[in-house]
Order: structure tokens, then sequence, then C-alpha cells
């Protein structure tokens, strides 16, 4: 599910980078409590929630979602995509992490703008209820 390639061109960096640092003062000011960190390593499965938004899980009870500076038209039908993280190793908030998403002319990357672990509520409503 990971693969760790690809990099922004420099178009799109001095296009975001205004935009991607104030999502990132956005998520510094959040209280410790509601920040969560996870590896890229450590994501063992994904869900395409829209074109702009993935859901990415560690366990079963434990799924993060990220959200992307840009839409992505090809995430809705990829069988993988990768994560690389920028800075550390951790991903804990927006700016940290890159989604690599494959198309049909090559790799391309969205910089995540935000992360937000999923609450077990929103992780049993999104699981299929059994019969």
């Amino acid at each position: 599910m990971r693969v760790l390639i690809g990099s922004v061109a420099l178009g799109a960096i001095l296009v975001s980078g205004p935009v991607l640092a104030s999502e990132a003062s956005k998520q510094a000011k959040m209280p410790p409590a509601q920040r969560s960190c996870f590896r890229a390593e450590d994501v063992n499965g994904f869900n395409v929630v829209d074109d702009k938004t993935v859901d990415v899980s560690i366990n079963s009870k434990t799924v993060y979602r990220l959200t992307l500076f840009s839409r992505s038209p090809d995430i809705d039908w990829t069988q993988r995509i990768g994560i690389k993280s920028r800075g550390s190793s951790w991903i804990c908030q927006g700016l940290d992490a890159e989604v690599i998403v494959p198309g049909s002319i090559g790799p391309m990357t969205y910089p995540v703008t935000e992360v937000r672990k999923l609450t077990p509520e929103e992780i049993a409503f999104k699981k299929p209820k059994k019969k």
C-alpha cells in the first residue's frame, strides 16, 4: 500500500507554499490531545472518501483521515497509493506528509493539509453491517 516515490514540482511548491503554511499554523494551535501521530510504514490499507480525502488504516481500530491540498482525479480508481512523510518519520499534522497517486501520465504528489484520527464511532459507522 505504500510507495515512497515522487517529488513536488517547483511551481507547485511556489504556488501552494503560503496556503500550506496557514494550514500548518492552524494545526499547530490544535490541543495535543486532538493530535495523534502515525508512521507511513505502519499504514496497511486505505479507503477513498472523495477526490480530496483519504482514510488510511493502521489497524482495525486506528484510522486517520487525510485531507489533500487539491483534487486527485485518479484516486477514486487506484488500487494503491503512497504516503511519504516530510521532515521526520512521524505524520501528525498537515504538511507532515504527501500522498502519491499513480496516474495515466505518471505518479502525482498531493500535499496533505490536515490529519485527523477518526473516533471509534466514525470507524464503526464506516464498517459494513453484518447480517
